[in-house]
């Protein structure tokens, strides 16, 4: 989509104001904005390039423009890129203009452009008696470096010396452009900006700008939610303003970005380390102003009285040995405060209210859901229910963005309510029962087996009664049968389960068969369920692979975990039965009660004497808290074998051996090795985690692997029969 404001046209003022594109500028001020979005979007002639970057991200360029001729007016022009879901046509766009840049002078290091914010600079033409403005050039990779890696795209424009090198100027045949930071100046105060990333960084602007007297730090920035996150978020508002002392206005992205991150929101207003508002972490608003009354001479008596602030401060005083530049300072002839101020009571500091990890997980990954809905276009979701945790966490997923989304609508949120009504069909409907609504698009099917429990089946539809959802059982060992008698039909030879005298290839591949065939019936009927009923649409499947099981790849590839958005699938067993027992109080589902008491089970294997004779655990080899444990040793530690056996044994060693722990690493590890092929199909799945096993996009490791690790299981073991020795020797000189 491309849109244009202009008043008069007029031709393009440089070969680098055309590579942005139509600058026409007419008048005093001229503004063009592209707004690209997909595969395919953008202007024709890179429509060709579909070579698409795996991971969205965001870009804003904005390039100001001033003739320098004597006696001329003063003309603005001002470009803007925002780009989602980025293409590889818009690098070689940010790179393209970088070019035209460089033909024209001096350009900032490095090969392209990357993240830009409005930089304002000295400058200005006599007729407009204004200031031009420059161009801030800056590449912000996310805070977690998984998610965003593009380093090698693009780079950071640095702030140099003293003598404002980093401030270059670009001149073209019409004008001359300074590059670089500055900020603004009222007549009654100082404001400076940083972009999301920068306040992560250990240095981050903000120091340098408070040190040079800035005292209002704002920052647009689009961080994505991750479980636990908002307290280093918030930490680190609070935490610049306690050291520095000034304002810090945090407005973060909302919404789905298309693909598995959520912008959760969370905007804040702080002063001298305290909030003084805070914005919803999850909402389907898509907008949301935060106010606050603030005085600013309580920056400069906190200041006060920071004496080391202060001496650092005064080193960096230009006639002192400076050792950062100051920021340019564009002065504006307006003030944010007034004398009628004075009758505002000003506002008080709050205390910050955290969710709990598992109401997080109730409102991001709800958003996200409702987020996928509405933009899909889809008529709802359809989910296998089998009557276990995870499927059961899916579905109560689903239950809680009903919930939203009725609030939404008694708020008067009148998109939400556009959006409903074109999802179900119905012009004239408003929503007000969560369970009404979730009867209208979630579509629960139970898919029993000959190896499936009457207790599960029992769970499943009484889980599925209590939300609402238009549930449906049936039986696939017809077309289980089908396929293996198939198969002894061509081959002559007839698989058995293990308890029945078969192999363990024979008895796997009974086992996989019937996870297949789920798959392709749930497909089945998300296109031709709603058509049964004489409803419009279809339904997108729902995965509830969850994130331990994929970790050790205990998972079909194409089977009921296959699908085509899995919002569990980034979140630990752990965090996911905390989420259930949320619902239980939260949402009144009663029937979640006995699926939390019921041992987890694949259900694939022959009943004994019609119980299940299968877990999950069993057949891991390692319990789910376990797998937690070596998830986040094996991503975020980064540990290999021998590393996750060093830390494992210091944190276990009240109810470890040195030989069990060695046990249960390499039992992990070759298991993990060993499917982690796997990863190379998981479902798209909401990013909640950062031990997500994806190789897409957060684990970049291989997924072929020497599943033995001879040269680490060895040392392994020299270690252990070192420490056993040791302490035989101690119990020795006991005795």
């Amino acid at each position: 989509m491309r849109l244009l404001e202009k008043q008069e046209p007029a031709s393009c003022p440089s070969p680098a104001a055309r590579e942005l594109g139509d600058l026409s500028a007419g008048g005093n001020f001229v503004r063009l904005s592209w707004v690209v979005s997909g595969v395919g979007t953008g202007p024709p002639e890179h429509r060709r390039c579909r070579k698409s970057i795996r991971e969205p991200a965001w870009w804003m360029l904005v390039a100001h423009w001033a003739p320098e001729a004597s006696g001329a007016e003063s003309q603005l022009v001002t470009a803007t890129v925002k780009v989602m879901a980025a293409q590889s046509w818009v690098l070689g766009r940010v790179k393209g203009v970088a070019g035209a840049l460089r033909s024209a002078g001096e350009t900032p290091a490095g090969p392209g452009l990357g993240l830009l914010l409005a930089g304002l600079g000295a400058g200005g033409s006599s007729g407009g008696g204004g200031c031009s403005l420059g161009l801030e050039t800056k590449w912000q990779p996310s805070c977690e470096s998984h998610v965003w890696p593009l380093e090698s795209w693009l780079s950071t424009w640095p702030r140099q010396d003293s003598q404002g090198a980093s401030r270059a100027l670009v001149t073209a045949p019409q004008e001359t452009v300074p590059f670089g930071d500055a900020v603004l100046s009222t007549w009654d105060t100082c404001i400076g900006s940083e972009v999301c990333e920068e306040l992560w960084t250990p240095h981050s602007p903000h120091v340098d700008m408070g040190l040079d007297g800035v005292e209002i730090f704002t920052n647009a920035s689009g961080s994505h939610h991750v479980l636990r996150k908002a307290h280093a978020r918030v930490d680190l508002v609070t935490m610049a303003t306690t050291k520095n002392g000034g304002i810090y206005l945090l407005a973060n992205q909302k919404g789905c970005d298309g693909d598995r991150l959520y912008y959760d929101g969370c905007a804040l207003i702080a002063m001298n380390g305290s909030i003084f508002a805070q914005g919803s972490q999850f909402s389907l608003d898509d907008v949301e102003v935060l106010t606050a009354t603030l005085d600013l001479e309580d920056i400069r008596s906190y200041r006060a009285e920071i004496s080391s602030r202060n001496l650092a401060a005064l080193r960096e005083c230009p006639s002192q040995a400076s050792r950062v530049s100051p920021y340019p300072r564009v002065k504006v002839d307006f003030a944010l405060s007034c004398h009628e101020d004075l009758l505002e009571p000003v506002s008080e500091p709050i205390e910050w209210k955290y969710h709990s990890p598992a109401e997080e997980i109730s409102l991001g990954p709800a958003c996200w859901l409702w987020d996928f809905l509405r933009r899909s276009r889809q008529a709802g979701f359809f989910l296998p229910l089998s009557g276990g945790v995870d499927s059961a966490a899916t579905a109560c997923l689903v239950y809680s963005m009903c919930h939203q989304v009725c609030e939404a609508v008694k708020r008067g949120n009148l998109e939400v309510l556009a959006d409903v009504r074109t999802i179900v069909n119905q012009l004239s409907y408003t929503p007000q029962d969560p369970r009404e609504l979730c009867g209208r698009v979630l579509t629960t099917c139970y898919m029993a087996s000959e190896n499936s429990s009457q207790e599960t089946c029992d769970r499943a539809r009484e889980l599925a009664q209590q939300i609402g959802s238009h549930h449906i059982g049936l039986h696939i060992d017809p077309v289980v049968k089908a396929l293996v008698g198939l198969f002894s039909l061509v081959t002559g030879a007839s698989p058995r389960f293990a308890v029945h005298g078969g192999s363990d290839r024979e008895n796997l591949a009974l086992q996989n068969v019937q996870a297949r065939v789920r798959m392709v019936i749930a497909y089945l009927f998300a296109q031709l369920s709603l058509w049964s009923r004489g409803a419009p649409g279809g339904l997108l499947v729902l995965g509830s692979a969850n994130v331990d099981e994929s970790l050790l790849g205990y998972l079909t590839k194409y089977d009921c975990s296959s699908a085509d958005i899995n919002p569990i699938g980034g979140i630990s067993k752990t965090d996911l039965r905390a989420f259930v027992q949320l619902c239980v109080e939260r949402f009144q589902l009663p029937a979640l009660q006995s699926i939390l008491a019921a041992p987890a089970t694949a259900e694939l294997e022959p009943l004994a004497h019609g119980r299940v004779s299968q877990t999950d655990e069993e057949d891991m080899g390692m319990t789910y808290a376990e797998l937690s444990v070596y998830g986040r040793l094996r991503k975020v530690a980064k540990t290999g074998p021998y590393s996750m056996f060093c830390k494992l044994l210091d944190m276990w060693r009240d109810t470890c051996s040195p030989r069990q722990v060695a046990d249960k690493v390499k039992c992990f590890f070759s298991k993990y090795s060993m499917n982690r092929h796997k990863m190379t199909t998981l479902t798209p799945a909401y990013h909640a985690e950062s031990y997500s096993p994806d190789d897409n996009r957060f684990d970049l490791r291989p997924f072929l692997y020497n599943t033995r690790w001879p040269w680490q299981f060895r040392c392994i073991e020299n270690q252990v029969l070192q420490l056993e020795g040791r302490q035989r020797q101690e119990l020795d000189g006991v005795d």
